[in-house]
């Protein structure tokens, strides 16, 4: 979708300080939009992208915030109040769950209560118009048809939660003329995620490719997101990437 043009626009995509939201944001400055980067801790890295995006013409704004920690999640829309004034776009990319010493109920904390949050918080200063992706896995959207690696297993039912937990959002936002829409991948190389359950099950990859053929790169999966972020919403609200034929 080279033909997008989004100036004027704005977009905040979280955790986008690198892999998959890093891609998305740069999309979204390429096609004119105007993109908050978000990150939890890495300010440097986020500074990085955001250098590269003005470099190129762009506008960026590089905002702090934990999604766990609701009070920084205010400020982050305060911030992108103060600066651009209004928000068509919300990616929510950011989850996670099976980060050491955070706790056992840290994934559902992250996975559905922290992006209940964020989308309440940011749909605030949403236009009409405007468009929410939450991005998810197919361990996640199937979980509950599908059985995961046992190591994904309580992030996967987390982010189900996650996932049915904002669709109960979705009339609530089609009242304010906001659009919403899952974009489901299935494991994504070069992602933080997939490297994780790589060194916990070794070969966890390799055997997904078999099963299914092919995987997609942190580029190519964030470029089906920005086009799902562009096209109408579809009438289930979501957007398969891949083959999901053996997920149940």
């Amino acid at each position: 979708m080279t033909n997008v043009n989004l100036a004027g626009k704005t977009v905040f995509v979280s955790g986008s300080s690198r892999g998959i939201g890093a891609a998305t944001v740069q999309l979204f400055a390429a096609a004119g939009a105007k993109v908050v980067i978000n990150y939890r801790d890495k300010a440097a890295r986020a500074e990085k992208i955001a250098e590269a995006i003005r470099a190129a013409g762009g506008t960026a704004l590089t905002v702090q915030a934990d999604l766990t920690d609701y009070d920084s999640v205010v400020a982050a829309r305060d911030l992108i109040v103060a600066e651009y004034g209004s928000l068509d776009f919300l990616v929510m990319n950011a989850s996670g769950g099976m980060e050491a010493g955070k706790g056992e109920d840290y994934a559902l904390r992250l996975n559905r209560d922290a992006q209940v949050n964020l989308l309440d918080t940011m749909s605030e200063i949403m236009s009409e118009g405007g468009r929410v992706v939450f991005i998810t896995s197919h361990q996640a959207h199937f979980v509950h048809t599908f059985e995961s690696l046992p190591e994904y297993m309580p992030v996967a039912l987390s982010k189900r939660a996650g996932e049915d937990a904002l669709r109960d959002r979705i009339p609530a936002l089609a009242e304010k003329g906001i659009g919403f829409v899952v974009v489901s991948g299935d494991m994504i190389v070069g992602t933080a995620t997939a490297l994780l359950l790589d060194r916990s099950n070794p070969g966890a990859i390799e055997s997904r490719i078999a099963e299914v053929g092919k995987l997609y790169s942190v580029e190519e999966f964030a470029e089906e997101i920005f086009k799902a972020a562009n096209a109408p919403v579809p009438a289930d609200n979501t957007v398969l990437v891949g083959d999901t034929s053996k997920m149940g």
